[in-house]
């Protein structure tokens, strides 16, 4: 399976935090944005990356270095997502999983991704008792586990998750997905987000949702989104990692109370998960 990181957009509502910088160049924590995917890719069993560059290319290239592959949007300032995940088509064809560069998440949620029994599959935030849902959230409608729909435009009413920006797809439906994505390029959808391809997929194929579990995550649109993932997201996702080993140690004849009281509790979903708002 090859990791596809799609960062060739420039984020020019991240300007004042990263300046002239690709936003997938975003420092949190140690590292930036795009570093710490393909870090989680690799952790994960997923060796193979490449990275679809845009703006900033060069810069993207000397972080990344030479461990990943590039394939490179020279159209980036006028298309989207969409048409950037159609120029790594030949890097699909043995399955893949596919990661916008703006995601900040624990590597769990990667992990129950790849791990799910379902050939196809989309990683999502599933509805809470409060939803509150943004013009900016791309929403998703589900029924028993599959995908039905999923836009921005989607009424809240109607939105029983929303879309993480992570995905992966079996070699079969690889090929299925580059023949919709094919299509609606050639239909003139360069402007389109990914999800758009999405969505003509699942009527043909079946798409399935793993849900993120309450582990925290967060997309970076905006400076506040940006300085939550650093005060709050990042530091949840920490928390979590340093419980975890102290639950290893404990095993081992540590203390088992100071494991259980570092890791949240299942049910806080509230607690654990940042979206942006």
């Amino acid at each position: 399976m090859t990791g596809v990181i799609l960062a060739a957009g420039r984020g020019g509502r991240l300007r004042g935090v990263v300046g002239g910088k690709p936003k997938c160049l975003a420092r949190v924590g140690d590292c930036s944005l795009i570093e710490r995917q393909i870090r989680t890719l690799r952790a994960a069993g997923v060796h193979q990356v490449v990275v679809v560059t845009g703006f900033g290319a060069d810069a993207v290239r000397t972080v990344c270095g030479q461990s990943v592959a590039y394939v490179h949007n020279a159209r980036f300032a006028s298309t989207n997502s969409l048409y950037s995940l159609w120029l790594a088509r030949h890097e699909l064809a043995d399955g893949f999983v596919v990661l916008n560069c703006d995601v900040l998440f624990h590597p769990r949620v990667l992990a129950d991704l790849l791990d799910s029994r379902y050939d196809d599959a989309l990683l999502v935030c599933a509805r809470g008792d409060s939803p509150e849902y943004s013009d900016e959230d791309m929403k998703v409608r589900i029924r028993r586990g599959l995908v039905t729909a999923i836009d921005k435009t989607l009424a809240a009413e109607e939105a029983d998750a929303e879309n993480i920006g992570i995905a992966k797809f079996s070699a079969a439906g690889a090929a299925v997905l580059v023949e919709h994505l094919t299509r609606l390029v050639t239909a003139g959808a360069t402007r389109d987000w990914l999800p758009r391809a999405f969505a003509s997929f699942c009527r043909e194929r079946r798409l399935h949702v793993v849900e993120s579990r309450g582990y925290p995550w967060i997309e970076i649109d905006f400076p506040e989104d940006y300085w939550r993932a650093c005060s709050d997201v990042l530091p949840a996702i920490e928390l979590i990692d340093d419980g975890a080993d102290r639950g290893r140690r404990a095993a081992q004849g540590s203390d088992v109370s100071a494991t259980r009281q570092a890791i949240p509790p299942a049910g806080g979903r509230a607690e654990r998960t940042f979206r942006h708002v």
